[in-house]
């Protein structure tokens, strides 16, 4: 017998109750546990190396693994799901990070390392593919932009709090002590997912989606547009991120509490960021995205300038994490405008993109870092970013839907659903 779906899978048209936003609150946990477990190696990357006994160039491709996978998984994970729960997927792919984090916590050398980032780049697939497409369903329609909003917000947090937070709990504890708290992070999050969120089958199609469906997303100028500048930018921001740790040591000098004490402000910068990002792009996207690209450029080549002045360094990287923050969210919003209609596959092929580039920027950022050192690396990565700036100022962006549009849209799908 089929028992009928919770409450809490029909939300409100009128509003959003407290155990609806609960359940975003759990996404955004899940995305962003994801994500910091990618890119904890750059907080711990000198102890991670010395651990392992490999150089730290070598470490930081540990980034480029998870995200090639990532970059494989995301597109193909709407086009295989088929009628399964999506909840029971999300889980199930928490489940899988848990088992990413255990391994690099226990990991003796190299061979394993990359077993468990490959492991841990199946579920990072799967979680940021549909945390965006999820997230709107779980609340009333009238707030599903904000919802969107808040679930691309754990990816910018993971970025910008949880390496500072990763570092710390490393420092104090050791490297392999900040992986094994996120397998067990994993783990929690896993009973929260299965008991917050509804059940969540396949969304129906709406017209929109039925109109568009033969059209390829690659053919759309504003998709191609968007996801140019997402490459050079996300390449630039990750060639020089992943060593941000040894620029700061040899640079500027800092000791490991203080540089702990730098990437704590560059992610409150981050987090500022992100909401400021989320705030304005929904109207304007593309001067959002080109906003931060230049603030991005800007930062990076202050610290390749001013690399030795500790006052510099410490307020470019404030500056860099304001930029960075705002970018998950200013480039999902971009995406999703390009692709109206199809936003799970827009989705996907935009995570797909952007780990592609994070793959590419830490396999960047290696052979610089080791064949020449610190301030070329900055100056190449300072580079990439004003050509991101450039594409996104020549090329085509997006035409925002206007508000009352998305919300008679949000309704009407929420109806079919």
């Amino acid at each position: 017998m089929n028992a009928p779906a919770p409450a809490r899978a029909e939300p409100d048209p009128s509003g959003s109750t407290a155990r609806q936003w609960l359940s975003v609150a759990v996404l955004v946990l899940s995305t962003f546990v994801v994500v910091t477990s990618e890119m904890l190696p750059v907080g711990v990357l000198t102890p991670m190396a010395d651990g392992l006994d490999i150089a730290p160039g070598t470490a930081g491709f540990s980034l480029t693994i998870t995200g090639l996978v990532t970059a494989v998984t995301a597109p193909l994970v709407p086009r295989l799901l088929g009628d399964l729960d999506r909840r029971a997927v999300v889980a199930a792919a928490m489940v899988v990070l848990a088992a990413g984090n255990a391994l690099t916590a226990v990991a003796p050398g190299f061979t394993v390392l990359v077993v468990s980032r490959v492991v841990l780049g199946l579920a990072m697939g799967v979680v940021w593919s549909l945390a965006s497409v999820v997230a709107p369903r779980l609340v009333a329609p009238r707030h599903a932009a904000l919802a969107i909003s808040f679930a691309v917000s754990g990816v910018a947090a993971a970025s910008v709090i949880g390496v500072p937070l990763g570092t710390i709990v490393g420092d104090a504890f050791g490297w392999r002590s900040a992986f094994g708290a996120l397998a067990a992070s994993s783990l929690v999050l896993t009973a929260c997912l299965r008991f917050a969120l509804p059940p969540l089958p396949k969304p129906a199609a709406g017209a929109t989606a039925a109109r568009t469906a033969g059209r390829p997303l690659l053919r759309t100028p504003a998709v191609v547009s968007g996801l140019v500048v997402v490459v050079f930018l996300v390449t630039a921001h990750f060639a020089a991120y992943t060593y941000i740790r040894p620029v700061l040591e040899q640079g500027a000098g800092f000791s490991p509490p203080v540089i702990a004490a730098v990437l704590l402000a560059y992610g409150v910068a981050g987090l500022v960021g992100n909401f400021a990002a989320g705030a304005t792009a929904a109207r304007r996207s593309r001067a959002t995205v080109l906003g931060l690209a230049a603030g991005i450029a800007a930062s990076i080549t202050a610290l390749a300038l001013f690399g030795t002045a500790a006052a510099v360094v410490v307020a470019g990287t404030v500056l860099w994490g304001l930029a960075y923050g705002g970018l998950s969210v200013g480039g999902q919003i971009w995406m999703t405008q390009a692709g109206k209609g199809r936003e799970e596959h827009v989705t996907g092929l935009y995570v797909g993109v952007f780990t592609a580039s994070i793959a590419l920027g830490a396999l960047l950022g290696g052979t610089v870092f080791e064949a020449a050192g610190p301030t070329p690396l900055l100056w190449t990565a300072a580079a990439l970013a004003l050509v991101a700036l450039a594409a996104g100022a020549l090329g085509p962006g997006p035409t925002p839907t206007p508000s009352r549009q998305r919300d008679d849209t949000a309704q009407t799908s929420e109806k079919t659903r």
